[in-house]
């Protein structure tokens, strides 16, 4: 897998939550060092969306990747560079037919068998929700906790983003189960300061990465 790596923080946007806008929310997100941007709206019309979200792309640029939540049509007519769906979305053969071969794909998962299956249909990386108890998604599932990170990490070889109720007080011990890089929205975008409070994130991220082979010999031994 190469299009979707070298990564530690992962931006949601979220209007509702934003005391800025999603604009400068995003730029201050890639300006602390964040390398994926997922643009999330359920409130508005489809015309507002695509003008937002060519908007949120340009911002991007060269700088993030930029993803669309869910929705195929808008991604394809602002040509970001992917999708991320959900179980109960359009499936992801649809998805690879209408985006094609380079295009990102991730996919929430919320357990092992539906992790090995996203591998199975050649996702280009999961997200793995919800790992706490969470406010920021309505629909949201029981939290599943940060052991099936560790479950996933040991039967599945590609990226894990985790979703759910993460915060700078817990994020270590999901960086340190085998996560890639996590969404944080609520701690995040309930900031003053976003950009301190991403850079924050991606520090401890790193320190946690860095101690990795540490981690993966200990359980060797």
């Amino acid at each position: 897998m190469t299009k979707f790596n070298n990564f530690d923080f992962y931006f949601i946007t979220d209007s509702d939550l934003s005391k800025n806008s999603i604009y400068s929310d995003t730029e201050n997100a890639i300006k602390a060092g964040c390398k994926v941007v997922q643009y999330r709206e359920k409130n508005k019309s489809k015309e507002d969306m695509v003008k937002e979200a060519i908007k949120l792309k340009k911002i991007c640029e060269s700088e993030a990747i930029f993803l669309i939540n869910d929705y195929i049509d808008i991604a394809l007519e602002c040509n970001a560079d992917g999708v991320h769906i959900g179980q109960d979305d359009v499936s992801i053969e649809t998805a690879r037919t209408l985006l094609g071969k380079d295009k990102i794909i991730g996919l929430t998962v919320h357990n092992l068998e539906e992790a090995v299956e996203a591998e199975r249909l050649g996702v280009d990386y999961i997200g793995v929700a919800p790992i706490f108890k969470t406010g920021t998604k309505e629909d949201a599932r029981d939290p599943i906790g940060v052991d099936i990170i560790k479950t996933i990490r040991k039967n599945v070889n590609l990226p894990i983003v985790a979703v759910g109720g993460i915060n700078k007080n817990n994020v270590k011990e999901i960086i340190n189960s085998g996560a890639d890089s996590v969404v944080s929205i609520y701690a995040v975008l309930n900031s003053d300061d976003v950009y301190n409070e991403i850079k924050e994130f991606i520090n401890i991220i790193k320190r946690c990465k860095a101690k990795w082979p540490n981690l993966i010999l200990q359980e060797e031994i």
